[in-house]
């Protein structure tokens, strides 16, 4: 018996629209990331992108759970000393709602080739509009 692998003509990507509004950042991140990276298909294979297309609306009122909305931070590093940055959570929201789900998505996602594609499938928006009417999105329970 041989391992059936999909080819690249059978994999059918479909378009999510996820509502962010009032749910965990943790556990909305986790459902987007296995939705992109296609787990949720009978014909998921681990070094193919099988996943389907993500958009999240209502970024802005995505929820922390606990006192991490007061505690969390966001850090860069420039390469050069004393240029680290730690921005707060309730600043990073702000200033860049859609980042704070991309950094959770991207974090959940792998760190290669393929992590890359997988991210570039994935749009976020701070508002409840979106240009992306021309697909026919299916709702996303989370």
């Amino acid at each position: 018996m041989r391992t059936y692998t999909p080819k690249a003509d059978e994999i059918e990507h479909k378009w999510w629209v996820v509502d962010a509004t009032g749910k965990p950042l943790g556990r909305l991140a986790t459902e987007i990331a296995r939705v992109l990276r296609g787990k949720h298909k009978p014909i998921f294979t681990p070094h193919l992108d099988t996943g389907d297309h993500v958009v999240v609306v209502n970024a802005s009122k995505v929820a922390l759970t606990g006192k991490k909305a007061d505690q969390k931070t966001y850090f860069r590093y420039s390469g050069y000393m004393g240029h680290e940055r730690h921005i707060p959570f309730r600043r990073m929201m702000a200033a860049h709602p859609e980042r704070v789900i991309e950094m959770a998505v991207r974090g959940m996602l792998p760190k290669n080739a393929l992590g890359r594609t997988l991210r570039k499938k994935l749009k976020v928006y701070a508002g409840p509009e979106h240009p992306h009417q021309g697909q026919q999105p299916a709702p996303l329970d989370i």
